[in-house]
Protein backbone atom coordinates (compact mmCIF):
# COMPACT_ATOMS: atom_id res chain seq x y z
CA UNK A 1 0.00 0.00 0.00
CA UNK A 2 1.54 3.28 -1.20
CA UNK A 3 2.25 6.10 1.26
CA UNK A 4 2.32 9.56 -0.39
CA UNK A 5 5.56 11.54 -0.16
CA UNK A 6 3.66 14.36 1.56
CA UNK A 7 2.63 11.95 4.31
CA UNK A 8 6.17 10.59 4.65
CA UNK A 9 7.44 14.13 5.12
CA UNK A 10 4.68 14.82 7.64
CA UNK A 11 5.60 11.70 9.56
CA UNK A 12 9.28 12.69 9.57
CA UNK A 13 8.45 16.00 11.27
CA UNK A 14 7.52 14.03 14.39
CA UNK A 15 11.08 12.78 14.57
CA UNK A 16 12.41 16.31 14.12
CA UNK A 17 10.35 17.26 17.18
CA UNK A 18 11.35 14.19 19.20
CA UNK A 19 15.04 14.59 18.48
CA UNK A 20 15.01 18.23 19.54
CA UNK A 21 14.68 16.71 23.03
CA UNK A 22 16.61 13.49 22.48
CA UNK A 23 19.67 15.21 21.01
CA UNK A 24 19.68 17.84 23.75
CA UNK A 25 19.60 15.14 26.42
CA UNK A 26 22.11 12.90 24.64
CA UNK A 27 24.68 15.58 23.93
CA UNK A 28 24.38 18.02 26.77
CA UNK A 29 22.47 16.71 29.80
CA UNK A 30 25.51 15.37 31.68
CA UNK A 31 27.45 18.53 30.83
CA UNK A 32 24.52 20.69 31.97
CA UNK A 33 24.27 18.88 35.30
CA UNK A 34 28.03 19.06 36.03
CA UNK A 35 29.09 22.44 34.63
CA UNK A 36 25.87 24.51 34.91
CA UNK A 37 23.45 22.87 37.36
CA UNK A 38 26.15 22.02 39.90
CA UNK A 39 26.07 18.31 40.83
CA UNK A 40 28.88 15.77 40.48
CA UNK A 41 29.34 13.68 37.35
CA UNK A 42 28.82 10.44 39.30
CA UNK A 43 25.60 11.70 40.93
CA UNK A 44 24.31 12.93 37.58
CA UNK A 45 25.22 9.66 35.86
CA UNK A 46 23.49 7.59 38.52
CA UNK A 47 20.41 9.81 38.42
CA UNK A 48 20.21 9.53 34.62
CA UNK A 49 20.58 5.75 34.81
CA UNK A 50 17.84 5.40 37.46
CA UNK A 51 15.50 7.65 35.47
CA UNK A 52 16.16 5.77 32.23
CA UNK A 53 15.62 2.36 33.86
CA UNK A 54 12.22 3.59 35.01
CA UNK A 55 11.70 4.99 31.54
CA UNK A 56 12.62 1.64 30.01
CA UNK A 57 10.10 -0.13 32.24
CA UNK A 58 7.51 2.51 31.43
CA UNK A 59 7.94 2.13 27.64
CA UNK A 60 6.25 -1.30 27.30
CA UNK A 61 3.44 -0.11 29.59
CA UNK A 62 2.97 2.89 27.32
CA UNK A 63 3.04 0.64 24.27
CA UNK A 64 0.33 -1.63 25.67
CA UNK A 65 -1.77 1.41 26.58
CA UNK A 66 -1.39 2.82 23.08
CA UNK A 67 -2.30 -0.55 21.51
CA UNK A 68 -5.58 -0.43 23.49
CA UNK A 69 -6.39 3.23 22.81
CA UNK A 70 -9.45 3.72 20.58
CA UNK A 71 -10.39 7.17 19.28
CA UNK A 72 -11.79 8.55 16.07
CA UNK A 73 -8.22 9.66 15.23
CA UNK A 74 -6.78 6.16 15.72
CA UNK A 75 -4.66 4.45 18.36
CA UNK A 76 -1.35 6.29 18.15
CA UNK A 77 -1.86 9.70 16.52
CA UNK A 78 -3.84 11.36 19.37
CA UNK A 79 -0.85 11.19 21.73
CA UNK A 80 1.01 13.64 19.49
CA UNK A 81 -1.53 16.28 20.51
CA UNK A 82 -2.22 15.21 24.07
CA UNK A 83 1.39 15.12 25.26
CA UNK A 84 3.27 17.80 23.31
CA UNK A 85 2.50 20.74 25.64
CA UNK A 86 3.24 18.91 28.94
CA UNK A 87 6.51 17.69 27.37
CA UNK A 88 7.50 21.25 26.48
CA UNK A 89 6.82 22.47 30.03
CA UNK A 90 8.93 19.69 31.59
CA UNK A 91 11.70 20.38 29.09
CA UNK A 92 12.00 23.92 30.41
CA UNK A 93 11.80 22.84 34.06
CA UNK A 94 14.49 20.17 33.60
CA UNK A 95 16.94 22.73 32.22
CA UNK A 96 16.16 25.29 34.93
CA UNK A 97 18.63 25.78 37.80
CA UNK A 98 16.72 26.20 41.10
CA UNK A 99 18.08 28.16 44.03
CA UNK A 100 18.41 25.08 46.28
CA UNK A 101 21.21 23.51 48.26
CA UNK A 102 23.00 20.46 46.83
CA UNK A 103 20.48 17.93 48.20
CA UNK A 104 17.56 20.00 46.99
CA UNK A 105 19.10 20.32 43.53
CA UNK A 106 19.65 16.58 43.30
CA UNK A 107 16.03 15.87 44.30
CA UNK A 108 14.81 18.48 41.79
CA UNK A 109 16.92 16.87 39.06
CA UNK A 110 15.49 13.42 39.80
CA UNK A 111 11.88 14.64 39.78
CA UNK A 112 12.03 16.82 36.67
CA UNK A 113 14.11 14.43 34.58
CA UNK A 114 11.99 11.37 35.43
CA UNK A 115 8.83 13.30 34.57
CA UNK A 116 10.41 14.58 31.35
CA UNK A 117 11.32 11.09 30.19
CA UNK A 118 7.90 9.72 31.18
CA UNK A 119 6.22 12.34 28.99
CA UNK A 120 8.75 11.75 26.22
CA UNK A 121 7.75 8.07 26.20
CA UNK A 122 4.08 9.02 26.21
CA UNK A 123 4.51 10.83 22.91
CA UNK A 124 7.42 9.01 21.29
CA UNK A 125 6.21 5.42 21.77
CA UNK A 126 2.91 6.03 19.92
CA UNK A 127 4.80 8.05 17.31
CA UNK A 128 7.34 5.26 16.70
CA UNK A 129 4.59 2.61 16.69
CA UNK A 130 2.80 4.53 13.94
CA UNK A 131 5.59 3.39 11.59
CA UNK A 132 4.39 -0.22 11.99
CA UNK A 133 0.83 0.53 10.84
CA UNK A 134 1.30 3.35 8.37
CA UNK A 135 1.48 0.70 5.61
CA UNK A 136 1.36 -3.12 5.41
CA UNK A 137 4.08 -3.05 2.74
CA UNK A 138 7.68 -3.68 3.93
CA UNK A 139 9.25 -1.62 1.17
CA UNK A 140 7.02 1.35 1.97
CA UNK A 141 7.81 1.03 5.68
CA UNK A 142 11.53 1.09 4.91
CA UNK A 143 10.94 4.22 2.84
CA UNK A 144 8.92 5.84 5.64
CA UNK A 145 11.68 4.85 8.07
CA UNK A 146 14.17 6.57 5.76
CA UNK A 147 12.15 9.79 5.89
CA UNK A 148 11.79 9.36 9.66
CA UNK A 149 15.53 9.27 10.18
CA UNK A 150 16.20 12.13 7.82
CA UNK A 151 13.84 14.03 10.12
CA UNK A 152 15.72 12.72 13.14
CA UNK A 153 19.05 13.92 11.81
CA UNK A 154 17.57 17.28 10.82
CA UNK A 155 16.39 17.69 14.42
CA UNK A 156 19.81 16.57 15.61
CA UNK A 157 21.49 19.05 13.28
CA UNK A 158 19.39 21.92 14.64
CA UNK A 159 20.42 21.10 18.20
CA UNK A 160 24.04 20.29 17.32
CA UNK A 161 24.58 23.48 15.36
CA UNK A 162 22.53 25.96 17.35
CA UNK A 163 21.79 24.99 20.93
CA UNK A 164 25.15 25.40 22.66
CA UNK A 165 25.97 28.75 21.00
CA UNK A 166 22.34 29.82 21.61
CA UNK A 167 22.64 29.19 25.36
CA UNK A 168 25.77 31.35 25.43
CA UNK A 169 24.17 34.17 23.41
CA UNK A 170 20.79 34.20 25.17
CA UNK A 171 22.39 33.85 28.58
CA UNK A 172 24.65 36.89 28.02
CA UNK A 173 27.03 35.64 30.69
CA UNK A 174 24.42 33.71 32.69
CA UNK A 175 24.60 30.17 31.31
CA UNK A 176 21.66 28.91 33.40
CA UNK A 177 19.40 31.64 32.00
CA UNK A 178 20.59 30.80 28.49
CA UNK A 179 19.59 27.14 28.88
CA UNK A 180 16.14 28.02 30.23
CA UNK A 181 15.30 30.44 27.41
CA UNK A 182 16.68 28.05 24.79
CA UNK A 183 14.45 25.23 26.02
CA UNK A 184 11.38 27.47 25.77
CA UNK A 185 12.21 27.96 22.09
CA UNK A 186 12.80 24.22 21.61
CA UNK A 187 9.46 23.40 23.25
CA UNK A 188 7.46 25.76 21.04
CA UNK A 189 9.10 24.33 17.92
CA UNK A 190 8.32 20.76 19.00
CA UNK A 191 4.63 21.50 19.69
CA UNK A 192 4.17 22.85 16.16
CA UNK A 193 5.97 19.92 14.54
CA UNK A 194 4.01 17.26 16.46
CA UNK A 195 0.76 18.95 15.36
CA UNK A 196 1.84 18.81 11.71
CA UNK A 197 2.58 15.08 12.04
CA UNK A 198 -0.84 14.51 13.60
CA UNK A 199 -2.75 16.15 10.76
CA UNK A 200 -0.71 14.62 7.91
CA UNK A 201 -0.56 10.89 8.79
CA UNK A 202 -2.92 7.90 8.63
CA UNK A 203 -3.20 4.55 10.43
CA UNK A 204 -3.81 1.93 7.75
CA UNK A 205 -3.03 -1.46 9.33
CA UNK A 206 -5.55 -2.82 11.81
CA UNK A 207 -5.21 -6.05 13.84
CA UNK A 208 -6.57 -9.11 12.06
CA UNK A 209 -8.11 -10.56 15.21
CA UNK A 210 -10.95 -8.41 16.45
CA UNK A 211 -11.16 -9.58 20.04
CA UNK A 212 -9.18 -7.76 22.72
CA UNK A 213 -6.06 -9.69 23.72
CA UNK A 214 -4.71 -9.78 27.27
CA UNK A 215 -1.57 -7.99 28.36
CA UNK A 216 -0.20 -11.30 29.63
CA UNK A 217 -0.65 -12.89 26.20
CA UNK A 218 0.97 -9.91 24.43
CA UNK A 219 4.03 -10.07 26.70
CA UNK A 220 4.26 -13.85 26.30
CA UNK A 221 4.16 -13.47 22.51
CA UNK A 222 6.87 -10.83 22.66
CA UNK A 223 9.34 -12.92 24.62
CA UNK A 224 8.71 -15.93 22.38
CA UNK A 225 9.74 -13.76 19.43
CA UNK A 226 13.37 -14.87 19.04
CA UNK A 227 14.19 -12.38 16.28
CA UNK A 228 12.89 -9.44 18.32
CA UNK A 229 14.99 -10.51 21.31
CA UNK A 230 18.15 -10.69 19.17
CA UNK A 231 17.43 -7.20 17.83
CA UNK A 232 16.92 -6.00 21.39
CA UNK A 233 20.43 -7.11 22.38
CA UNK A 234 21.95 -5.70 19.18
CA UNK A 235 20.22 -2.38 19.88
CA UNK A 236 21.57 -2.28 23.43
CA UNK A 237 25.17 -2.50 22.25
CA UNK A 238 24.59 -0.32 19.18
CA UNK A 239 23.40 2.63 21.23
CA UNK A 240 26.30 2.23 23.64
CA UNK A 241 28.46 2.95 20.58
CA UNK A 242 26.86 6.32 19.95
CA UNK A 243 25.82 7.31 23.47
CA UNK A 244 29.24 7.29 25.14
CA UNK A 245 30.93 9.26 22.34
CA UNK A 246 28.07 11.77 22.08
CA UNK A 247 27.80 12.33 25.83
CA UNK A 248 31.53 12.93 26.16
CA UNK A 249 32.06 15.09 23.05
CA UNK A 250 31.57 18.38 24.92
CA UNK A 251 34.13 17.33 27.52
CA UNK A 252 36.50 16.16 24.76
CA UNK A 253 36.56 19.60 23.16
CA UNK A 254 36.38 21.68 26.33
CA UNK A 255 39.09 19.87 28.28
CA UNK A 256 41.23 18.11 25.65
CA UNK A 257 41.08 19.86 22.27
CA UNK A 258 40.69 23.36 23.70
CA UNK A 259 40.55 26.66 21.80
CA UNK A 260 41.85 26.74 18.23
CA UNK A 261 42.85 29.39 15.73
CA UNK A 262 41.36 28.53 12.34
CA UNK A 263 42.66 30.22 9.20
CA UNK A 264 40.38 28.60 6.64
CA UNK A 265 38.93 31.25 4.27
CA UNK A 266 35.56 32.45 5.48
CA UNK A 267 35.92 31.06 9.00
CA UNK A 268 39.14 32.70 10.17
CA UNK A 269 39.30 33.32 13.89
CA UNK A 270 39.68 31.79 17.32
CA UNK A 271 37.10 29.16 18.24
CA UNK A 272 36.34 27.77 21.68
CA UNK A 273 34.76 24.49 22.80
CA UNK A 274 31.17 25.66 22.16
CA UNK A 275 31.81 26.39 18.49
CA UNK A 276 34.04 23.34 17.94
CA UNK A 277 31.61 20.96 19.67
CA UNK A 278 28.77 22.40 17.58
CA UNK A 279 30.81 21.96 14.39
CA UNK A 280 31.75 18.39 15.34
CA UNK A 281 28.17 17.37 16.09
CA UNK A 282 26.77 19.28 13.11
CA UNK A 283 29.09 17.41 10.76
CA UNK A 284 27.83 14.23 12.40
CA UNK A 285 24.22 15.10 11.62
CA UNK A 286 24.91 16.28 8.05
CA UNK A 287 26.81 13.16 7.03
CA UNK A 288 24.38 10.90 8.89
CA UNK A 289 21.65 12.40 6.70
CA UNK A 290 23.71 11.54 3.61
CA UNK A 291 24.05 8.00 4.94
CA UNK A 292 20.28 7.81 5.40
CA UNK A 293 19.72 9.04 1.83
CA UNK A 294 21.87 6.15 0.58
CA UNK A 295 20.20 3.48 2.73
CA UNK A 296 17.82 2.19 0.05
CA UNK A 297 20.71 1.61 -2.35
CA UNK A 298 22.64 -0.32 0.30
CA UNK A 299 19.61 -2.38 1.41
CA UNK A 300 18.58 -3.21 -2.18
CA UNK A 301 22.14 -4.31 -2.92
CA UNK A 302 23.14 -6.11 0.30
CA UNK A 303 19.96 -6.60 2.35
CA UNK A 304 19.29 -5.24 5.82
CA UNK A 305 21.51 -7.63 7.78
CA UNK A 306 24.68 -7.20 5.68
CA UNK A 307 24.19 -3.44 5.51
CA UNK A 308 23.85 -3.28 9.30
CA UNK A 309 27.10 -5.21 9.76
CA UNK A 310 29.08 -3.22 7.18
CA UNK A 311 27.84 0.13 8.45
CA UNK A 312 28.60 -0.61 12.08
CA UNK A 313 32.04 -2.05 11.25
CA UNK A 314 33.11 1.15 9.50
CA UNK A 315 31.34 3.46 11.94
CA UNK A 316 32.74 1.95 15.13
CA UNK A 317 36.14 1.34 13.58
CA UNK A 318 36.68 4.99 12.70
CA UNK A 319 36.09 5.99 16.34
CA UNK A 320 39.32 4.31 17.48
CA UNK A 321 41.66 7.08 16.20
CA UNK A 322 40.16 9.61 18.67
CA UNK A 323 42.29 8.01 21.39
CA UNK A 324 45.52 8.74 19.51
CA UNK A 325 44.79 12.05 17.77
CA UNK A 326 46.31 15.17 19.33
CA UNK A 327 44.50 18.50 19.80
CA UNK A 328 46.56 19.84 16.89
CA UNK A 329 44.92 17.25 14.60
CA UNK A 330 41.64 19.16 14.64
CA UNK A 331 40.78 18.64 10.98
CA UNK A 332 41.58 14.92 11.20
CA UNK A 333 39.26 14.70 14.22
CA UNK A 334 36.54 16.23 12.06
CA UNK A 335 37.27 13.93 9.08
CA UNK A 336 37.00 10.83 11.29
CA UNK A 337 33.62 12.09 12.47
CA UNK A 338 32.47 12.56 8.89
CA UNK A 339 33.40 8.98 7.97
CA UNK A 340 31.87 7.38 11.07
CA UNK A 341 28.65 9.41 10.78
CA UNK A 342 28.12 8.53 7.12
CA UNK A 343 28.72 4.86 7.92
CA UNK A 344 26.39 4.82 10.94
CA UNK A 345 23.65 6.86 9.26
CA UNK A 346 21.80 3.92 7.64
CA UNK A 347 21.74 1.76 10.78
CA UNK A 348 18.85 3.41 12.61
CA UNK A 349 16.70 3.30 9.46
CA UNK A 350 17.44 -0.39 9.02
CA UNK A 351 16.99 -1.16 12.72
CA UNK A 352 13.48 0.25 13.01
CA UNK A 353 12.41 -1.30 9.72
CA UNK A 354 13.66 -4.62 11.15
CA UNK A 355 11.58 -4.05 14.29
CA UNK A 356 8.53 -3.60 12.05
CA UNK A 357 9.50 -6.92 10.44
CA UNK A 358 9.56 -8.60 13.87
CA UNK A 359 6.03 -7.28 14.50
CA UNK A 360 4.94 -8.93 11.22
CA UNK A 361 6.81 -12.09 12.22
CA UNK A 362 4.99 -12.18 15.57
CA UNK A 363 1.60 -11.66 13.88
CA UNK A 364 2.44 -14.37 11.34
CA UNK A 365 3.26 -16.84 14.13
CA UNK A 366 0.53 -15.97 16.65
CA UNK A 367 -2.26 -14.39 14.54
CA UNK A 368 -2.16 -11.47 17.01
CA UNK A 369 -0.55 -8.07 16.53
CA UNK A 370 0.83 -5.78 19.27
CA UNK A 371 2.76 -3.15 17.33
CA UNK A 372 2.94 -0.67 20.20
CA UNK A 373 4.39 -3.28 22.55
CA UNK A 374 7.01 -4.40 20.01
CA UNK A 375 8.23 -0.87 19.38
CA UNK A 376 8.01 0.32 22.97
CA UNK A 377 9.86 -2.69 24.35
CA UNK A 378 12.47 -2.08 21.66
CA UNK A 379 13.01 1.54 22.67
CA UNK A 380 13.59 0.22 26.19
CA UNK A 381 16.98 -1.18 25.16
CA UNK A 382 17.79 2.05 23.33
CA UNK A 383 17.08 4.18 26.38
CA UNK A 384 18.86 1.84 28.79
CA UNK A 385 21.90 1.88 26.49
CA UNK A 386 21.90 5.68 26.43
CA UNK A 387 21.55 5.70 30.20
CA UNK A 388 24.43 3.25 30.62
CA UNK A 389 26.59 5.31 28.26
CA UNK A 390 25.86 8.45 30.29
CA UNK A 391 26.23 6.70 33.66
CA UNK A 392 29.51 5.03 32.68
CA UNK A 393 30.81 8.40 31.53
CA UNK A 394 29.78 10.10 34.77
CA UNK A 395 31.12 7.32 37.01
CA UNK A 396 34.44 7.16 35.16
CA UNK A 397 34.88 10.93 35.18
CA UNK A 398 34.34 11.11 38.94
CA UNK A 399 36.49 8.02 39.59
CA UNK A 400 39.48 9.51 37.77
CA UNK A 401 39.18 12.90 39.47
CA UNK A 402 37.18 15.11 37.10
CA UNK A 403 36.19 18.53 38.44
CA UNK A 404 34.20 20.96 36.28
CA UNK A 405 35.63 24.18 34.86
CA UNK A 406 39.29 23.53 35.80
CA UNK A 407 42.32 22.12 33.94
CA UNK A 408 42.19 18.32 33.96
CA UNK A 409 44.89 15.80 34.93
CA UNK A 410 46.42 13.39 32.43
CA UNK A 411 44.37 10.60 34.00
CA UNK A 412 41.11 12.46 33.32
CA UNK A 413 42.17 13.23 29.74
CA UNK A 414 42.95 9.54 29.13
CA UNK A 415 39.50 8.58 30.39
CA UNK A 416 37.82 11.15 28.17
CA UNK A 417 39.71 9.83 25.13
CA UNK A 418 38.74 6.23 25.96
CA UNK A 419 35.07 7.19 26.16
CA UNK A 420 35.37 8.73 22.69
CA UNK A 421 37.10 5.73 21.12
CA UNK A 422 37.89 2.30 22.55
CA UNK A 423 34.78 1.92 24.71
CA UNK A 424 32.23 2.61 21.92
CA UNK A 425 34.26 0.57 19.40
CA UNK A 426 34.10 -2.46 21.72
CA UNK A 427 30.33 -2.08 22.05
CA UNK A 428 30.12 -2.03 18.24
CA UNK A 429 31.82 -5.42 17.99
CA UNK A 430 29.32 -6.88 20.47
CA UNK A 431 26.37 -5.50 18.47
CA UNK A 432 27.70 -7.10 15.29
CA UNK A 433 28.03 -10.46 17.06
CA UNK A 434 24.37 -10.24 18.14
CA UNK A 435 23.04 -9.40 14.68
CA UNK A 436 24.77 -12.46 13.17
CA UNK A 437 22.08 -14.59 14.87
CA UNK A 438 19.15 -12.64 13.29
CA UNK A 439 17.35 -14.78 10.67
CA UNK A 440 14.60 -12.60 9.14
CA UNK A 441 16.29 -12.18 5.77
CA UNK A 442 14.67 -11.00 2.54
CA UNK A 443 13.44 -14.46 1.47
CA UNK A 444 11.81 -15.16 4.83
CA UNK A 445 10.11 -11.76 5.01
CA UNK A 446 8.75 -12.03 1.45
CA UNK A 447 6.97 -15.23 2.48
CA UNK A 448 5.63 -13.67 5.71
CA UNK A 449 4.39 -10.53 3.93
CA UNK A 450 2.55 -12.54 1.29
CA UNK A 451 0.81 -14.76 3.84
CA UNK A 452 -0.21 -11.77 6.00
CA UNK A 453 -1.66 -10.01 2.98
CA UNK A 454 -3.71 -13.15 2.23
CA UNK A 455 -5.06 -13.14 5.78
CA UNK A 456 -5.97 -9.45 5.58
CA UNK A 457 -7.61 -9.90 2.20
CA UNK A 458 -5.22 -7.46 0.54
CA UNK A 459 -4.44 -10.03 -2.18
CA UNK A 460 -6.44 -13.03 -3.42
CA UNK A 461 -5.43 -16.58 -2.57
Amino acid sequence: MYVPVKEKIGYSLGDVASVLYWQTISLYLLYFYTDVFGITAAAAGTMILVARIWDGINDPLMGMLADRTQTKWGRFRPYLIWMSVPLAILGVLTFTVPDFDYGGKLAYAYITYILLMTLYSAINIPYSSLLGIISPNRSERTSVSQFKYIGAYVGGLIISAALLPMTVYLGAGDESKGWQISMIIVGLMAIGLFFLTFISTNERVQPIVKERTSIKRDVKDLFRNREWFILLLATLFLYLVTSTSMVISTYYFKYYVGEHQINFPGVEGSYGYAELTSLFNSLSMIFSILGVVCVKWFVDRYGKIKTFILSLSFGAGTMLPYYFLTPESLWLIMVMKIISSFALGPISVILWAMYADTADYSEWKTKRRATGLVFSASTMSQKIAWALGTAISGWLLTAIGFEPNVDQSEQVITGIKALMSTIPATAGVLSIIMILFYKLDRKKMNKIEEELQLRRGVIDA
